[in-house]
């Protein structure tokens, strides 16, 4: 069992097609490259490799950030800023916030499984593509998804320090594959899913690559 803060922010501005990652570029342009929580880079050319406790999302054309654990103290240096207005692509922005949802979650494993959706989640990286296409039936293709899965799930609780020692089940009950999409100007596919799971995770947390910039949002159904 973990207990952990999360903090969705949700602004007020709509920027219509602008992909997020602009977005992201603004805010860390305004919060300024020396905090890494905002950009997982230690310099230029080193990236972190730990999952992102501060992810830049898009809800209906809307920009938000979400933020977990430690990041929840961090978005105060965007708080914090005389000046709330960014540079959006060359367009100068002023940043308004509509809702601030914080919340304290407990995180366990058990025995009840959770219906969640998972969205745009990039699930394969190069080899795994070329493995995934491999695979004869879809029976295999979803088992290899659930490995793949429940191995973003278990990424995301070590960078949380949560160490879960209980067996985690994850069953995909719907896989849908999307339009690709672009991240860094590179094609990457993904999958909107359906899947149930003994974990109890925050929403709006991401999953998966590209977690940071609005890939792999997971949301629980509920029934």
């Amino acid at each position: 069992m973990k207990k952990i803060r999360t903090l969705l922010v949700t602004f007020a501005n709509n920027i219509g097609t602008a992909p997020i990652t602009s977005f992201r570029g603004a805010v860390i342009e305004k919060v300024g490259r020396e905090n890494p929580l905002f950009h997982n880079h230690l310099s230029d050319d080193t990236f972190i490799y730990k999952y992102p406790l501060i992810q830049y999302k898009k809800i209906s054309g809307q920009p938000a950030i979400f933020c977990l654990d430690v990041g929840v103290d961090e978005i105060h240096k965007l708080f914090g800023q005389k000046s709330w207005i960014i540079d959006l692509k060359g367009t100068d922005i002023k940043l308004e916030v509509e809702s601030l949802d914080l919340k304290t979650n407990t995180l366990s494993v058990n025995g009840h499984l959770k219906d969640y959706q998972l969205q745009r989640w990039q699930a394969l990286n190069v080899e795994n593509y070329k493995k995934y296409q491999a695979l004869s039936s879809m029976v295999e293709k979803i088992q290899m998804l659930e490995r793949i899965l429940t191995g973003n799930i278990l990424s995301f609780a070590k960078g949380i320090d949560w160490r879960i020692e209980e067996k985690i089940t994850v069953k995909i009950s719907d896989l849908q594959s999307i339009n690709p999409s672009r991240m860094k100007d590179i094609k990457v596919s993904a999958f909107d899913v359906t899947f149930q799971c003994n974990v109890v995770m925050p929403n709006w947390m991401g999953l998966g690559k590209g977690a940071s910039t609005g890939f792999g949002v997971i949301n629980e159904i509920k029934k």
